[in-house]
């Protein structure tokens, strides 16, 4: 079971990104899958999530209308927006079944980095 996150950088305030997270190793149609991002010094925080079988979303309100996750087939999207400094963090991908709040599986991060 696994999950690999990609697409972390360095861009400008106002710029976008895509963060990319390619899941295998079981199935995931009865699953949640989520970003969540670490900021230097801040706990781990909830981003976005989606249901893998019904595609319903949440969002976190800090970034409710930049941000928006999708998926399709093995694969979960963030497309990241209009994004500002405080988004810098080191953004991880995790999932978790249907019922059970604690995720299970986690990727392995990626850093991405906003400059003012």
């Amino acid at each position: 079971v696994q999950l690999q996150a990609s697409g972390g950088g360095l861009v400008q305030a106002g710029g976008s990104l895509r963060l990319s997270c390619v899941a295998s190793g079981r199935t995931f149609s009865n699953s949640v899958l989520g970003w969540f991002r670490q900021a230097p010094g801040k706990e781990r925080e909830f981003v976005a999530t989606i249901s893998w079988s019904s595609g319903s979303t949440s969002y976190a309100d800090s970034v409710k209308g930049r941000f928006t996750i999708s998926r399709d087939k093995n694969m979960v999207f963030l497309q990241m927006n209009s994004l500002k400094f405080e988004d810098t963090a080191v953004y991880y991908c995790g999932a978790r079944r249907i019922g059970v709040l604690r995720y299970d599986v986690w990727g392995q991060g990626t850093l991405v980095t906003v400059s003012s």
